[in-house]
């Protein structure tokens, strides 16, 4: 079987909605990065040369970056690489610069012209929509994976490549034979957002994304159709993580669902794998230096951190 049909169907968010689609780690050595991801337990798919149209009907052209993702029930995680001299590597060179991980955060669109229309008239002066597509092997042969990316210029957001995505062919992504992890990863639940003012960032992102933005516990967070971002203070995240941000603004990890914590537990440990309990319900995986950042693993129906109110064992 090549794809997972019923998967494929549901990763695009409904009409008028946003979930958050993946999230990228940029990584400086893929091989280094592939192998510590999987020693984890993640399945990868291989490597992959990514190529752009800069406007509707121009040629297709190399982006200067490839590939590797794992994909998920629910969404997915993206390991981008510079592979040449253009606009797009360098980018990609100069955020490894201040810290090798997740520079990359993509909202899942079902209309990606119309969040570009949106995004302009809230005054983020959206790039031009690119159509960005790659090559992926299927058990019939090579097929097309095409998406719509709507960019913001470089420094808008401040935290990194904040951009939607609207998945043409989520098929030729979501294959059967990726979506399954020995370490029972399931979903991308949330992601972790390390500033100073987490305030402001979040009432930014609110009005980026058009959702509401609330408070908890010293922490804000915005809760799409599917995923959360939570914002918390590189104070708060030391407190309840034991960790320190490598550089402010700082998005420091994710939160994934997975089948069975103590099966992922056991799965991690014998790997030697560099875990620690976040208390009961969950799993902290701090990621080697070629990925960066961090996992929490945490059973499907776990209400997320608010943020960690007490600091682990």
């Amino acid at each position: 079987m090549t794809g997972s049909a019923p998967l494929a169907a549901v990763q695009q968010p409904s009409a008028g909605k946003l979930n958050i689609d993946h999230v990228a780690h940029f990584v400086p050595h893929i091989d280094d990065a592939s192998a510590a991801l999987e020693q984890a337990g993640f399945t990868l798919t291989p490597f992959s040369a990514q190529s752009h149209r800069l406007e509707p009907g121009g040629p297709l052209v190399p982006a200067g970056s490839g590939n590797r993702c794992v994909m998920l029930r629910e969404g997915y995680l993206e390991f981008l690489t510079p592979t040449a001299d253009t606009p797009i590597a360098q980018q990609l060179r100069e955020a490894i610069r201040r810290y090798t991980g997740v520079h990359l955060i993509a909202f899942g669109s079902a209309a990606a012209e119309a969040d570009h229309a949106r995004l302009d008239k809230a005054g983020f002066k959206p790039l031009p929509t690119v159509a960005l597509q790659r090559e992926i092997a299927t058990d019939h042969g090579d097929e097309t994976a095409r998406f719509s990316v709507v960019r913001v210029p470089p420094g808008t957001m401040a935290e990194g490549r904040i951009q939607y995505c609207q998945q043409h062919t989520p098929q030729w992504l979501w294959q059967e034979r990726w979506i399954h992890h020995a370490n029972g990863a399931r979903g991308l639940a949330a992601v972790v957002i390390c500033v100073e003012d987490p305030r402001e960032a979040a009432q930014r992102y609110s009005h980026f994304t058009g959702l509401l933005a609330q408070v908890g516990n010293d922490s804000w967070r915005i809760d799409s159709q599917r995923g959360s971002l939570l914002f918390v203070t590189p104070q708060r995240l030391r407190a309840s993580l034991g960790l320190e941000a490598p550089a402010l603004p700082w998005i420091a990890g994710y939160v994934l669902s997975c089948d069975s914590l103590s099966a992922t537990r056991t799965r991690l440990a014998a790997a030697s794998c560099a875990i620690r309990d976040a208390g009961e319900q969950r799993l902290l995986l701090e990621w080697p230096a070629a990925l960066g950042g961090f996992v929490l693993f945490q059973q499907p129906g776990t209400m997320l951190p608010d943020f960690l109110s007490q600091k682990i064992s």
